[in-house]
């Protein structure tokens, strides 16, 4: 297959089970250039993009854990300091390990507030660089999932590391590749239709595998007349409970979460906290139960 049989349309993407060990990313502790080789819009608001980047090794693909991020490294002009300044985020890809000599992000152009997404969405040419790397730490939580259910809460760009999930769970694999999972929730707290990233795939792995995956969006400020008819306001204990596997069920479940941190200090408590607290620690759930990205 070439670059292009992968497809870059979101609707047009299957889920793929294809799991690596830690230690075989490509992308090692040192920074390396490679370029972007398409930049394709998505989504409603027209601030949502899929970057296809190039491989060091083109001839092989990425081989990074499922869940792992890479992180990304630009050099940008700081207006301020009237120099250029390294700008480093993390981004965590939404394509498998079958894709050879490429991989992709998705990410939301902030504008402003985000220096380095604005870049690689507005500024950044087709064949340009960016320098990505890949260290230990980056390495989240390893698939196959032992638990029968995970329920997912996430907000904004905190879905992409559930996408990379979802395609470890719904993908068709080896034996040797299968998780345990027999049932996903996700509930995904976005602002309004527009702010919704990845949507348009979601839903159709949803309805591709119904019954094992339920996909639920949570809009705090869609207009109260306009034609969406899903769950509105915030996540909170009563959607949990609603959608969300219990804590009752012990070492079957576990709740994966990954957004920004007001979202982590209301659901779990801080991410650099193994206690759980917020709703999630009222609802029961211990820190077995909860996985903070």
């Amino acid at each position: 297959m070439t670059i292009a049989d992968y497809p870059i349309i979101l609707t047009e993407r299957p889920a793929v089970c294809s799991l690596v060990p830690p230690g075989q990313c490509q992308f090692n502790a040192t920074f390396q250039p490679v370029p972007l080789l398409d930049r394709t819009p998505c989504g409603l608001g027209g601030t949502s993009y899929l970057l296809r980047f190039g491989l060091p090794d083109d001839n092989k693909p990425m081989d990074l854990t499922t869940c792992a991020c890479l992180l990304a490294n630009v050099k940008l002009m700081d207006n301020e300091k009237k120099e250029l300044v390294d700008v480093i985020r993390p981004y965590t890809p939404i394509s498998a390990n079958n894709q050879v000599g490429c991989f992709d992000l998705l990410i939301k152009d902030y504008g402003e507030n985000g220096w380095l997404s604005k870049y690689m969405c507005e500024d950044l040419p087709i064949g340009g660089m960016v320098n990505f790397k890949h260290i230990d730490p980056n390495v989240k939580i390893p698939a196959p999932f032992t638990h029968k259910k995970i329920g997912m809460i996430t907000g904004g760009t905190g879905i992409t590391p559930m996408m990379q999930a979802l395609h470890a769970i719904l993908g068709k694999g080896s034996e040797s590749m299968k998780s345990a999972t027999d049932e996903i929730s996700l509930l995904y707290g976005s602002r309004n239709k527009n702010d919704i990233l990845g949507g348009e795939m979601l839903e159709k792995w949803a309805k591709e595998h119904e019954g094992k995956f339920n996909y639920v969006d949570v809009l705090s400020h869609e207009p109260a007349d306009s034609d969406y008819s899903g769950e509105r306001g915030f996540i909170d204990k009563e959607k949990i409970a609603k959608y969300l596997p219990p804590a009752s069920l012990g070492d079957d479940v576990i709740i994966f979460v990954c957004g920004p941190p007001i979202m982590y200090k209301l659901m779990c408590g801080p991410r650099t906290e193994t206690e759980v607290t917020g709703m999630l620690g009222e609802l029961g759930y211990t820190s077995k139960q909860v996985f903070k990205f």
